[in-house]
C-alpha cells in the first residue's frame, strides 16, 4: 500500500428532511448566491424548501447551469459575485451544478485569465482565496457533494477539463434520498453507472496490497449491482434510494483511492466523447470502459478476475478465463442499466473520433495515462476504435 493523507472536511448531512438544517449550516449574515440548473427544483418543491430556510439571508439566484457546466455560463455567475459582493454560494442540484459552483468559488478571486484554471489544472489550496459554498444534492452520481474535484466544459473549443484542490470541498452537503423520486429514469440509470465506474477507475488496476480499500470498493460495487436496476424502477423505495445515494458519495469521496494508484483513463477519453457529441457522461463511460479493459487486459487481468469472483461470483479455469468473463458480465450489467456500449449506438458521426481524441491528447501532452502510465496514445486509439 502507498503512503497517503486523508483529508475531507465536508459536513455530510444525510437523511429525510435534513434540508430543515440549512438555516443553521449557512454562516450568519452571509449574502448568498443560490445556484441551480434547468429548473427541476421548481417542479419538485426543493426550491420552495430551500428559500424557506434561507429567510433572514439576502439571496440572489442564478439558474441555468447546464449538464456538463459551461465555462462561459459560470463566468456570468463570477461577475455577479464580484459585483454584488456575495459571501456564500449554495449549490442546489446534481454534480454539474456542484462542479460549476466549485469553479465559480475558485474563479472569483483568481488573478489571471480564468480559463487558465482549466487549461493548467489549477489546484486551489488556500481557503481564504475562494468563496465558501455548501450543497443541497438532488441527483446522486458524481460524489461531488463530498469531494474537491470538478469537470467543466469550454464551449468555444469543445473541451472538458478539470480543476480541484483542498480548498474546494463543500462546507456541508445536505443529502436527502427522497429527492430522487421525481428524477427521470435516464438520470437514475446514469447515476448508478457513473458511481459504478468511479469505483472501477480506482479498483480495476493491479493488486496493491490494499485489502480494505478493495473490500470497500467491492462492497459498493455489489450494492450497486443489487439495487441499481431496482432503484431505477422504484425510486420511491427509501431502502433503495438511501443506499444508492450513499454508494454514489462513497464511490468518490476520496476514501477508496487512498493508498492505491488509480486509472481514470476511461473518464479522460469519455470526456472527449461528451464534448464532441453531447453524449451523457455515464454513457460515454459505458462505451469506453469495457474496451479499455480489453485493450489493457494483460496489466489488469488479476484485478479483473478478482472483480469477477468477488462482485459477480464468477468461476473459471484460470485467471484469464475469469477476467474475460468479468468484462462480459460488466457489459451485461451496463446494458441492464439501459446503457449503449458502442459509440455507433449513440452517434452516427464517429469515423474520425479516434484521430481527433489522439490529436487532442497529444496537444495537451497527455501521452501516458492509467495507473501504470502505460496507456499510450496508440492504446487510446485502439480503445476508441474498438468502441465504435
Amino acid at each position: 500500500m502507498l503512503n497517503f493523507e486523508l483529508y475531507n472536511p465536508t459536513n455530510y448531512v444525510f437523511g429525510k428532511n435534513q434540508i430543515e438544517k440549512l438555516a443553521t449550516l449557512i454562516p450568519f449574515n452571509a449574502k448568498v448566491l443560490l445556484v441551480y440548473g434547468g429548473g427541476s427544483i421548481f417542479k419538485n418543491g426543493i426550491h420552495d424548501q430551500v428559500t424557506e430556510h434561507l429567510k433572514g439571508h439576502e439571496v440572489i439566484e442564478f439558474g441555468g447551469i447546464e449538464p456538463n457546466p459551461r465555462f462561459e455560463t459560470l463566468m456570468k455567475a463570477v461577475d455577479i459575485i464580484r459585483k454584488e459582493k456575495i459571501t456564500f454560494i449554495l449549490a442546489v442540484g446534481g454534480g454539474s451544478v456542484i462542479d460549476g459552483v466549485k469553479f465559480i468559488s475558485g474563479a472569483v478571486n483568481y488573478e489571471g485569465n480564468a480559463v487558465d484554471i482549466l487549461r493548467n489544472r489549477i489546484l486551489f489550496k488556500d481557503v481564504s482565496k475562494v468563496i465558501p459554498f455548501g450543497t443541497v444534492l438532488t441527483l446522486p452520481a458524481t460524489g461531488s457533494e463530498m469531494n474537491s474535484g470538478a469537470v467543466i466544459t469550454i464551449d468555444a473549443t469543445h473541451e472538458k477539463l478539470t480543476l480541484g484542490g483542498s480548498a474546494l470541498f463543500p462546507l456541508f452537503s445536505i443529502c436527502d434520498p427522497t429527492v430522487i423520486q421525481s428524477l427521470p429514469k435516464r438520470q437514475l440509470q446514469n447515476g448508478v453507472v457513473d458511481a459504478f465506474t468511479h469505483v472501477l477507475e480506482q479498483y480495476l488496476t493491479y493488486p496493491q496490497d490494499a485489502l480494505l480499500q478493495d473490500r470497500i470498493s467491492e462492497g459498493i460495487l455489489q450494492t450497486l449491482v443489487e439495487i441499481g436496476p431496482k432503484v431505477v424502477e422504484n425510486p420511491t423505495d427509501y431502502k433503495l434510494a438511501s443506499n444508492f445515494m450513499w454508494c454514489a458519495t462513497m464511490a468518490l469521496n476520496g476514501l477508496i483511492q487512498k493508498g492505491v494508484a488509480s486509472d481514470w483513463a476511461t473518464h479522460m477519453i469519455g470526456h472527449e466523447l461528451t464534448a464532441l457529441y453531447e453524449i451523457d457522461h455515464a454513457r460515454t463511460l459505458a462505451i469506453i470502459g469495457p474496451n479499455l479493459y480489453r485493450v489493457m487486459f494483460e496489466t489488469k487481468k488479476e484485478k479483473l478476475a478478482q472483480f469477477g469472483e468477488r462482485v459477480f461470483n464468477l468461476t473459471g479455469d484460470s485467471t484469464e478465463d475469469v477476467a474475460e468473463k468479468a468484462i462480459e458480465k460488466l457489459v451485461t450489467f451496463l446494458e441492464e442499466m439501459g446503457m449503449e456500449t458502442k459509440l455507433s449506438q449513440a452517434t452516427t458521426n464517429y469515423d474520425n473520433t479516434a484521430n481527433f481524441i489522439v490529436n487532442r491528447f497529444e496537444e495537451r501532452g497527455w501521452k501516458a495515462m492509467g495507473e501504470k502510465q502505460n496507456i499510450t496514445l496508440d492504446k487510446v486509439r485502439e480503445i476508441v476504435e474498438m468502441s465504435y
